[in-house]
């Protein structure tokens, strides 16, 4: 019991206190025997407790002892999303822990009294003992006559509803223990190993924000006085209910209450407000939660929002959503990878194109921005299928093409979002980063970069072309319909403009080199007859060619697409030494979701295209973690994080230019 006590008052201070103030708080006890450190920690609580009660209470017998935790001195809501140094600053929270490093100091000088057990025995029944001032803890005896012990050793009641306080407080597996205390507990109890309670889970968790408005190019824009339209942007796989529920295996690690969706719900909603982006991309999005509960909630902190469920009997999708304050819609796209009768698109993903425009601040003058094109999609992710993982992302870039193109044949500023289920520098990844990839006779496994299949005998390859001429995209990503190239001196009119004239007076004389064709009139002149055929002969070769040019090099095994994408992130922590990771299925971290965006190119080094900013400039980015750091908060999901994913915020900056 006496490891219990001890155990919980340490993970009450973990919560409560800087980390600085532990380390040196429990060093002073450290070269002592654990058992000692123990005894004193009790009597110290017994002593604090049994002063505040009366002299004549009843004096019951004690069968179990559970700790409440109070949550009057910080809600648990808060407290996930506060780094430490916003705890110091609290001044109810530095009371605490202040009140807390004084008794501690006094405990490491203090002797264990013949009575401790004694007087444990003579705490009343449901009778809760005040401790030192604010009471952020309190005991309880129940009338219980068993006691649990998981492996924090004590059984934790939440008084705040809040799902996010569970954070701290999760039970683990209870196990039955001997219900009457022993003469001589201290030097023979059973230790109890915490676990669960121990892991300060915003501490081990918390990301930085990297400002990068310092680089060089957006140095030079400030130097301009030029101005820019910041926002922010979110990109999230959120985690569909449903997909947790049919894959339970892959979250056997997760404790079942975290895996709730009335847990994940709440977790989900105060991380997106605390980030407070301007534009949120979300994959994973379950149907009837978005219409229930996520559009209704968005639309209270001022989002406009767009919705596009996964094609057949899938329950989830993409959401794209803005702030009304700082954008306008000009264009919406939903794009369906699924083409029947197409082997390289049977899949049900789908994807979100948004054209919008930034609505600027009053009092800028005549003032313009450009519009910008944000893009959300969630990729296939069978590893072994990366045909079509490839045919989905040409779609999707054929799309953005179209939306983001203007009428000078420039783009817009572009941002695509979303869950690619692609690793860094894998050929696909290189593909949209690069604008170029040679893909015929690769491996379809090696696409994607996800898991090595080389040792299987028998794989599929990647042939040209990938996909077929009836889909109507050419080998450069672009729909065939909007690259036609243009006859030069001719003409192209309606048939209704046409029909106008059709009864006017030059429209019913016959002109005089009206050259007579076969089976207009009876006479057919040989001559006449035979330069019609030879002409016909002729002009039938440029279309052939003009085929062929859209579609030659994709039977050369190469695709290409011309929207000059860079990625945010560089996908390597350098002051850690180790990559970059944004989900862990199986506790394998990996990065497979990205936020690309429009940038210039400047040149190419051994097949990698350098980039600097454009019109659209990079300002800032949250940091990822890395694997070992996740491992230590037991993975993705755990009670911080509701999804097996980890959130992508970016800010950018556009260039505010004079009409």
């Amino acid at each position: 019991m006496t490891d219990a006590f001890f155990t919980y008052r340490k993970n009450v201070l973990l919560a409560k206190s800087p980390s600085t103030q532990i380390e040196g708080v429990f060093a002073a006890t450290r070269g002592r025997s654990v058992p000692e450190e123990q005894e004193v920690l009790l009597q110290q609580w017994l002593e604090e407790g049994v002063g505040n009660l009366p002299a004549s209470e009843s004096v019951p017998a004690v069968r179990k002892v559970s700790v409440t935790l109070t949550s009057d001195w910080l809600e648990g809501s808060e407290l996930l999303m506060t780094s430490l140094s916003d705890l110091n600053t609290s001044p109810e929270v530095t009371r605490c822990a202040d009140q807390q490093h004084s008794e501690l100091n006094a405990l490491a000088s203090s002797e264990l009294q013949d009575d401790a057990v004694a007087e444990l025995a003579r705490l009343p029944s449901e009778e809760t003992v005040t401790v030192a001032g604010s009471a952020p803890w309190a005991a309880v005896v129940p009338q219980a006559d068993h006691q649990t012990a998981g492996c924090a050793g004590i059984n934790v009641e939440v008084l705040n509803d809040d799902p996010a306080v569970l954070a701290w407080s999760l039970a683990c597996d209870a196990e039955t223990v001997p219900p009457v205390l022993p003469a001589q507990p201290i030097q023979d109890a059973v230790p109890f190993y915490p676990v669960s309670m121990e892991v300060p889970y915003h501490e081990i968790l918390w990301r930085d924000w990297e400002d990068l408005s310092v680089q060089p190019c957006v140095l030079e824009q400030v130097s301009k006085n030029t101005p820019l339209f910041e926002f922010r942007v979110m990109s999230y796989n959120i985690l569909a209910q449903d997909l947790v529920e049919q894959g339970l295996d892959l979250y056997v690690h997760c404790h079942p209450d975290i895996l709730n969706w009335n847990y994940r719900l709440p977790n989900l909603l105060q991380e997106i407000q605390h980030w407070d982006p301007d534009v949120l991309c979300l994959q994973e999005v379950q149907e009837n939660h978005y219409w229930e509960q996520l559009e209704p909630t968005f639309k209270e902190m001022g989002f406009a929002c767009f919705y596009k469920r996964r094609t057949g009997t899938k329950t989830d999708g993409c959401a794209v959503c803005y702030k009304c304050s700082r954008f306008q819609l000009i264009s919406l796209s939903p794009v369906e990878y699924f083409r029947p009768g197409l082997d390289v698109l049977n899949r049900d993903n789908v994807g979100l194109v948004l054209l919008l425009q930034p609505v600027l601040p009053e009092g800028l003058g005549l003032k313009e921005v450009s519009p910008l094109c944000v893009a959300n999609t969630h990729v296939l992710f069978n590893p072994r299928r990366g045909d079509i993982k490839l045919a989905q992302v040409a779609l999707l870039l054929a799309e953005i093409d179209k939306i983001a193109r203007t009428t000078e044949g420039s783009y817009y500023p572009v941002i695509l979002c979303g869950d690619l289920n692609s690793v860094p520098d894998s050929p696909l990844y290189k593909f949209i980063r690069n604008g170029e990839l040679s893909y015929h006779g690769m491996p379809a496994w090696k696409v994607s970069g996800q898991e090595d299949f080389s040792q299987q005998l028998y794989s599929r390859k990647l042939l040209a072309p990938l996909w077929p001429s009836s889909l109507g995209v050419t080998d450069k990503c672009q729909y065939a319909t909007l690259c036609q190239p243009k006859k030069l001196g001719r003409r192209e009119y309606s048939r209704d403009f046409l029909l106008q004239f059709r009864f006017c007076d030059v429209a019913c004389e016959r002109p005089p080199q009206l050259v007579l064709l076969e089976g207009v009139t009876d006479a057919k002149p040989a001559s006449l007859v035979a330069s019609a055929r030879e002409h016909s002969a002729v002009t039938a070769v440029p279309k052939r060619h003009n085929f062929l040019s859209f579609f030659g090099k994709q039977c050369s095994g190469v695709i290409q697409h011309g929207l000059n994408l860079t990625s945010v992130y560089s996908h390597f922590l350098p002051q850690r030494g180790r990559p970059e990771v944004t989900t862990m299925p199986m506790g394998l971290g990996a990065t497979v979701d990205y936020i690309f965006y429009s940038a210039e190119p400047v040149e190419n080094k051994a097949g990698r295209r350098l980039y600097k900013d454009g019109a659209l400039k990079l300002l800032g980015r949250l940091s990822l973690l890395s694997e070992d750091v996740l491992l230590m908060a037991n993975g993705l999901p755990n009670p911080f994080c509701s999804s097996d994913h980890l959130c992508l915020l970016a800010s950018f900056g556009l260039e505010i230019s004079s009409l």
